[in-house]
């Protein structure tokens, strides 16, 4: 396996709490890989250390090889890694077409100029197109974001990201507050990306967990409890306990 994101012995305490315990983890290049665990289990604060929102305690992150683990988020982004987050962060009076072409501006180094007339930026706007039509989105380039349905607006975000033209995607609950409908069709169009954007998922809802990913972490109090393909970690009576303990107390 050829790894496009790992971590040795990544661990993070607040004071005497324990939020990451020696996580070591590895995601193959174009893996569809998800990180799973019930509520608490350190899954969002291992994404922060990821992107270097939050800093570690221990341990280190590689990116294709390389330490990124004093890197400034700004930085990783540049060498490819970018996510998206549980809350989404849109321009909510903007188009979809503007939003993300000021997007794919900044990452090719022309935000400072982007409200220059539309014509100077025909790339930018071509690039964004095309984004919106990988998404399934070019339909509603000109609708305003804060009028759109919440899983397109997921997937807007998505295409921000995107834009920023990463090798590594990190979806933090991209499904969070999505009808169920729509997450379907959601996660229909994030399974057709291309295999050149490795993809670590964070997500709560099983049945969508099991359909799009091929490999599986499950996290509990901080630590990695076991990884495996869907159909060992569906029948891993560890698994299984964690899950049904998490219900048995909602």
């Amino acid at each position: 396996m050829n790894p496009a994101l790992q971590t040795f012995g990544l661990s993070k305490r607040f004071g005497g709490f324990v939020a990451a315990d020696q996580i070591s983890l590895a995601v193959a290049s174009g893996a569809r890989h998800a990180l799973i665990g019930p509520n608490g289990a350190g899954k969002t604060t291992l994404v922060n250390l990821l992107t270097g929102l939050l800093e570690p305690s221990a341990g280190r992150v590689e990116l294709r090889g390389q330490d990124v683990t004093r890197l400034a988020q700004h930085l990783r982004v540049k060498r490819g890694l970018a996510r998206t987050f549980q809350i989404n962060r849109l321009f909510a009076e903007l188009t979809v077409l503007e939003s993300v072409t000021l997007a794919v501006a900044e990452q090719m180094g022309l935000a400072g100029r982007f409200w220059r007339p539309v014509g100077a930026h025909g790339e930018a706007i071509d690039a964004a197109a095309a984004l919106l039509a990988q998404l399934r989105l070019l339909d509603l380039a000109h609708a305003l974001t804060k009028d759109l349905a919440y899983g397109k607006q997921r997937l807007i975000e998505i295409a921000l990201a995107l834009a920023a033209k990463p090798s590594v995607l990190l979806l933090d609950e991209p499904a969070a507050g999505v009808p169920a409908g729509e997450s379907r069709e959601l996660f229909e169009t994030i399974a057709q990306l291309p295999r050149e954007v490795t993809i670590l998922l964070i997500e709560h809802d099983m049945d969508l967990v099991f359909r799009f990913a091929e490999r599986i972490t499950v996290l509990v109090g901080g630590a990695v409890l076991t990884e495996g393909g869907p159909q060992a970690i569906a029948a891993d009576p560890r698994v299984k306990q964690v899950y049904l303990g998490e219900a048995g107390h909602a």
